[in-house]
């Protein structure tokens, strides 16, 4: 008896939909194919076959760390070129999974290690930006504040 054919995985998450119109977007700016793309990925010892590239395109596979970091290597762009969209205007909303919707340029402040992603009330009573530089940055890449901007 031949097994029923497989369905497609359908990425529904915010930010696997995110990569995938990415990777897509960036690979063609860059004018390689999905062959070419497979073909840097292999040299670089993370092979992914250009059928399950044009799958990581259409969000019908998932992209894991490993993938995602090659991607971005071979690409020649970030990680966060590949998990936000291409805009960091205040007015546009953008939606992370784990967070929800918020404005895009708080979205690469955080993905850029500058700032947390939760609104920090005025004066920091909650220590969250102290916080987020410590667990979130080496000592020497963390942000230095000036003498007054603490309080």
């Amino acid at each position: 008896m031949t097994p029923p054919p497989r369905t497609p995985t359908q990425i529904s998450d915010a930010t696997g939909k995110t990569v995938a119109a990415n990777v897509r977007r960036v690979r063609e700016l860059r004018g390689l194919s999905t062959y070419d793309l497979s073909k840097k990925l292999g040299e670089a010892g993370r092979p992914i076959a250009p059928s399950g590239i044009a799958k990581v395109e259409r969000a019908e596979r998932r992209v894991d760390v490993g993938d995602l970091t090659a991607l971005a290597a071979v690409l020649r762009v970030t990680p966060s070129a590949l998990l936000l969209p291409l805009t960091d205007d205040p007015a546009v909303t953008v939606e992370i999974t784990g967070v929800g919707a918020v404005d895009a340029e708080a979205a690469w402040d955080w993905m850029d290690g500058e700032m947390p992603i939760q609104h920090i009330e005025p004066g920091d009573p909650s220590g969250a930006l102290l916080q987020f530089q410590v667990y979130a940055r080496p000592p020497g890449r963390r942000m230095q504040l000036s003498p007054g901007e603490a309080d």
